[in-house]
């Protein structure tokens, strides 16, 4: 992978809240998706997720604490912990999937 434009990318996907790997660093991906508003149900993961707003706002509720998570922020979804996107998250989020090692 070489130079991206994180936010270009994430626009260019074709639908939202789906995510597109840009690559992989030793056994994590990195990924990128738009969010476009809409709440999204309850995800839990058999691995950590550092969350990272590039751009906009990522609106969370884990373990029934409301987190925020603003441009420049990156919030880690620890593995099996239910997370659930609240309405109003927009903008550009990179995700890298964080195998246990």
């Amino acid at each position: 992978m070489s130079l991206c434009d994180l936010t270009a990318l994430a626009a260019d996907l074709p639908l939202a809240w789906r995510s597109s790997i840009l690559g992989r660093v030793g056994s994590a991906n990195i990924k990128v998706l738009r969010m476009d508003q809409r709440a999204i149900d309850d995800e839990v993961h058999e691995y950590h997720e550092a969350l990272l707003v590039i751009e906009g706002q990522l609106r969370l509720a884990v373990e029934g604490e409301e987190i925020t998570v603003n441009a420049g922020q990156l919030y880690q979804a620890a593995a099996g912990v239910p997370h659930r996107v609240l309405a109003g998250s927009h903008g550009t989020l990179v995700i890298v999937d964080l195998p246990e090692s």
